[in-house]
């Protein structure tokens, strides 16, 4: 496995597991003992990087992760999330979001109960508190970790100028939001802002959601319990429009002897040393997949034509329903 820096000192595999998935999201919750079993898994096969969150359920991807990585914590990187108004005692859910200083520092507490740890290595505010300066939400941060309660601070979703205010008081290990050639939003701010500050980037579903597997069409069914079936850009009439997308991939991975999958995912990482996308999966076979983008190279020219092919498409519908896009970039 191939390793890279979140920050200034934060060393991670260069493709970590988003474990979202693994408790909601996307239909039923998959077995837990299954699961850690993957967890494990990806641990034997180089991952050293595990992200979930206390809103993941709430609370029960937390406790799977923690229980997964128990045997092991000092051997892998926990990134988790605060930030949303969760009880952390009953997981009640409130109307939006929480990042009072009061809140996080409970979060914390119940977070590194739930993940059977002293410390988080890397706590990303998840989403902004409109209501809270930032620089009081990095300013706690910064006493927990004087503490050594939290290793590394990260925002998820956040505007640029948010992230500078943030950087200035705590440095910012890192900054977690939705880049995939599915949605590629962040190149036109975000990513120079990180570069010039010295700030990693996690990008979440950077296979789109499944979308850019080639394993989605227009015609497919999601569980009820998906969230896919509220967001616009997989509207039946947006999947069959966004297909073109899927066929440049598929295109090009055929070339390079990879699945669509694997060319997404080193589409990635080819474009900066301290992008580390975390795919999730349930299956086996999946991650074992999504790890041969590794070991994918493409060269300039191979990423000059994806760029050109794809910049003939116009992405259909949004990447999120209009509620949770307002809770992003501020």
């Amino acid at each position: 496995m191939k390793h890279r820096q979140l920050g200034n000192n934060l060393k991670v595999s260069a493709l970590g597991l988003g474990c979202m998935g693994m408790s909601s999201a996307y239909g039923p919750a998959a077995d837990r003992r299954d699961m850690i079993a993957l967890i494990r898994t990806a641990h034997e096969r180089g991952i050293t990087f595990f992200d979930t969150a206390e809103a993941y359920g709430p609370f029960v991807n937390e406790e799977l992760v923690g229980e997964a990585l128990a045997p092991i914590r000092d051997e892998v990187v926990i990134a988790t999330k605060f930030g949303f108004d969760i009880d952390p005692v009953t997981g009640e859910r409130g109307s939006g979001t929480n990042s009072r200083p009061a809140h996080i520092r409970e979060a914390v507490e119940h977070c590194l109960k739930r993940l059977r740890t002293d410390r988080i290595d890397l706590l990303f505010q998840h989403r902004v508190d409109p209501s809270v300066p930032i620089e009081d939400v990095a300013g706690t941060v910064k006493d927990l970790i004087a503490e050594g309660k939290v290793q590394h601070f990260g925002l998820s979703e956040a505007g640029v100028q948010t992230i500078r205010r943030a950087h200035a008081v705590q440095a910012v290990t890192a900054v977690q939001s939705e880049y995939s050639l599915f949605w590629r939003g962040p190149e036109l701010e975000l990513l120079p802002v990180l570069e010039e500050l010295g700030i990693g980037f996690v990008p979440f579903s950077p296979l789109g959601a499944g979308f850019l597997t080639g394993k989605i069409d227009e015609n497919t069914q999601f569980d009820p319990t998906d969230f896919r079936n509220s967001v616009p850009r997989f509207s039946p009439e947006a999947r069959q429009a966004n297909l073109a997308l899927v066929d440049v991939v598929k295109g090009v991975a055929a070339r390079k002897g990879a699945t669509p999958a694997q060319l997404a995912l080193a589409w990635l990482l080819a474009q900066a040393p301290w992008i580390v996308p975390i795919p999730g999966t349930t299956k086996l076979h999946r991650l074992e997949e999504n790890l041969g983008a590794v070991e994918l190279d493409l060269s300039t020219d191979d990423l000059d034509q994806i760029n050109e092919e794809v910049s003939k498409i116009q992405v259909q519908g949004e990447r999120l329903p209009e509620a949770a896009l307002k809770m992003t970039g501020r």
